[in-house]
């Protein structure tokens, strides 16, 4: 068995005394690991980082087996943002939600392109916070679990939407969500409204919307949670007055 394609660091870990095992995000063959012998050496740490890009080929006598990665640097972007704390915390926390709530080898080549845009946004700190939380919506669209805000879950209408119900995930109107404002979720206006931008407190919205149903739909039910990182990514994001 053998394939070649490209790929996005996530996660590695060491094996043995000199060698990695590394999980990849792949367009055609998903979160994919191997192991990558020689992978602890200083010619290759630099290079199996979170987040950078790659060109792999992966070789195995049985598809199900873990099967080594003969791996090349396509680009390094770990080493750029590593000097900017709070895209680094952006990257980590992507990096990590990947590991977790893609299964593995199953073909996600949407979250896998949204992952690309995320990471090449990240010398932009104007932007790439509210990419990530788009990159979370395509997320749970991908996973199965697509958050709908298009119109009022009650209503029907199509403006002055302002609300996400926990039960649904569908979208509902100011009028619709007053008498049950406590029990709904806000809806920052940036992910209806891509070209508007955001305000302060639109990420911390978003990201509470999109975690709480990655937590309940995707991660709890596979008796996982939210990574870490993504606390931490909330905490760099508070620090600099982003969100």
């Amino acid at each position: 068995m053998e394939w070649t394609g490209k790929g996005i660091v996530l996660a590695v870990r060491p094996h043995g005394e000199t060698s990695a095992i590394v999980e990849l995000l792949t367009e055609d063959h998903g979160r994919h690991a191997g192991l990558v012998k020689g992978g602890r050496s200083r010619s290759m740490r630099p290079v199996l980082q979170p987040g950078n890009s790659v060109t792999a080929t992966w070789r195995a006598r049985l598809a199900d087996h873990l099967g080594n990665y003969a791996i090349e640097a396509d680009s390094h972007r770990a080493g750029m943002v590593m000097e900017n704390a709070m895209a680094l915390a952006g990257l980590n926390a992507a990096c990590a939600l990947a590991c977790q709530a893609l299964p593995e080898r199953e073909k996600h080549a949407a979250v896998y392109r949204g992952l690309e845009v995320l990471l090449d946004s990240m010398d932009d700190d104007e932007i790439w916070p509210a990419i990530y939380v788009r990159w979370e919506v395509g997320l749970l669209k991908d996973l199965g679990y697509g958050l709908d805000f298009s119109k009022c879950a009650a209503t029907g209408d199509t403006e002055d939407l302002t609300h996400v119900s926990p039960r649904t995930g569908r979208a509902v109107s100011r009028e619709a969500a007053a008498p049950y404002i406590d029990k709904l979720l806000p809806l920052p206006p940036f992910l209806r409204h891509p070209e508007a931008g955001y305000e302060l407190g639109d990420i911390a919205k978003g990201l509470a919307l999109t975690g709480f149903f990655l937590q309940r739909r995707v991660l709890w039910p596979i008796d996982r949670d939210l990574p870490e990182s993504r606390v931490r990514l909330i905490r760099a994001l508070t620090d600099a007055g982003r969100i």
